[in-house]
């Protein structure tokens, strides 16, 4: 798994939990960050965590932290871009980015294993369940960066899966039951029933 890397989206604004960085909102005794972590350091070379502001907030975890290379909090298309630029400067032996959101405490442990042999020659390889994509949980290729700037810089592109229908992408489904693996806690509520799901 050395030629794929994990890119943890943290650049969100967590306005539906009143502010602040989500992913470290208290999960089980420890931040929604740590799970993500542990269910993905296994399945890549290595993480890096996008987030704006002062990184040193997530100094405990002792990953490179990125703020977003494209101005204006463009939501999680610009965190991708970020990942795949600093990706094509930093590690240029990375081919493929998993990217995923820091709220989805229970993502799969195959999840790069059954993408990865998904994908093919496509360009990305996307999480479904429930009859529902997940675009910011994909694979991608890391050179599509320089198509990914461009849209933002002189289509405004903003959607993931608006940019995405652009190329040739494949979508794998994964089981609802117990739950579903793509789980996110947007809300207070959504972590109670984390705390539920976990014990």
């Amino acid at each position: 798994m050395t030629r794929i890397a994990g890119l943890l989206l943290a650049g969100g604004g967590a306005r539906r939990m009143g502010g602040g960085d989500k992913c470290l909102r208290s999960l089980g005794g420890r931040p929604l960050l740590a799970h993500v972590i542990d269910r993905l350091r296994s399945q890549v070379g290595e993480l890096i965590l996008n987030a704006n502001g002062d990184g040193a907030r997530f100094d405990e975890f002792d990953l490179p932290v990125v703020a977003d290379s494209f101005p204006g909090m463009a939501g999680p298309l610009a965190g991708i871009l970020t990942g795949m630029e600093w990706l094509g400067a930093e590690r240029p032996d990375v081919t493929m980015m998993l990217s995923v959101p820091t709220d989805a405490p229970f993502l799969p442990t195959d999840l790069v294993d059954r993408l990865l042999a998904a994908k093919g020659t496509a360009r990305i390889a996307c999480a479904k369940s429930g009859g529902r994509t997940h675009p910011p949980i994909s694979l991608w290729d890391v050179d599509l960066a320089a198509d990914l700037r461009r849209a933002m810089e002189s289509e405004e592109m903003r959607k993931i899966d608006r940019w995405t229908a652009r190329y040739p992408i494949v979508h794998v489904d994964w089981p609802v039951e117990p739950f579903d693996p793509f789980f996110n806690a947007n809300r207070l509520e959504d972590l109670e029933r984390a705390e539920a799901l976990l014990a």
